[in-house]
């Protein structure tokens, strides 16, 4: 029986070793830095709440509920046979989730490399530095789907979304988000000081992609002089395919193919930027 109990003790001992935490910490690291990032994220959830879910909520009483009572005479004629409703609540979903990664994926990653340092911490530790941006990610891709799903109840609630698939732009959401936020998040890696870089963002490129991405009336009644800029958007790109799945927007199974493929392939790009910037910067 002693030995059976000095067994179990050296067991749990060895379980508990700086080697073995070591190599849990390898294997898992993304995941514990992004529950890290997930607890910082609980101490201000009603703001994230408010701004993710509120603010788009606020846009479809305004546009889609007060300026559609002047819109939906035409609607059907202008916006494919749906309400103006319908028309704007996809789009709003896709904007709140990259207008969330415009915001989480920039001064964060300031503050982890200038302000607090808080990426360094984690460094010292087996994590590396691709599991410290990974984690980020995973701790931003849960916050997208979580106020993703939060609105689009809210859209269901007002039959903004008839199809069976409107579901799906929860998803459409959550990858919009990151094919915009996972370049800027590379972007942001490279800053050593803020002189107003973010800022800037929001101001040049942010807002312009909002209001021209066929968000509140289609890309095509825009001039050509501003419509290239729909073409390069993820917020438009999103919202078709949005559409799509929300009412059942008619368009080329090609372009639909075209929209998921330039989503995915910017998220891609920029994950992989991302961690070639977080190795150089933490390896100084």
């Amino acid at each position: 029986m002693a030995n059976a109990g000095g067994r179990g003790s050296a067991a749990a001992l060895h379980a508990h070793s700086p080697e073995v935490s070591a190599a849990r910490a390898r294997r898992w690291g993304s995941f514990y830095y992004a529950e890290q990032v997930l607890r910082v994220m609980k101490g201000y959830g009603w703001t994230i709440v408010m701004y993710g879910v509120g603010q788009p909520v606020a846009y479809l009483f305004a546009m889609g509920v007060g300026l559609a009572t002047l819109v939906d005479t035409n609607s059907e004629a202008v916006f494919g046979g749906v309400s103006y409703l319908a028309f704007i609540a996809p789009a709003l979903l896709i904007s709140a989730a990259v207008m969330t990664a415009a915001n989480e994926f920039t001064f964060p990653v300031m503050d982890g490399f200038k302000w607090r340092r808080v990426y360094y911490g984690p460094h010292a530790s087996p994590l590396t530095p691709e599991q410290i941006a990974t984690g980020h990610i995973m701790a931003v891709t849960l916050r997208f789907l979580l106020q993703s799903a939060l609105y689009f109840v809210v859209v269901a609630l007002f039959g903004a979304s008839p199809s069976g698939w409107g579901w799906v732009s929860v998803l459409v959401a959550t990858l919009a988000g990151l094919s915009f936020g996972l370049p800027l998040m590379a972007y942001a890696a490279t800053i050593t000081d803020d002189k107003g870089q973010f800022a800037m963002v929001m101001r040049f490129i942010v807002m312009p992609l909002f209001l021209f991405s066929g968000t509140f009336f289609p890309l095509d009644t825009l001039p050509l002089v501003v419509r290239w800029i729909g073409w390069i958007s993820p917020i438009w790109h999103g919202t078709e395919l949005g559409r799509v799945f929300s009412y059942g927007y008619e368009e080329s199974p090609l372009l639909t193919i075209a929209h998921i493929v330039f989503l995915v392939g910017l998220a891609v790009a920029g994950w992989m930027l991302t961690k070639r910037q977080f190795v150089r910067r933490l390896g100084r």
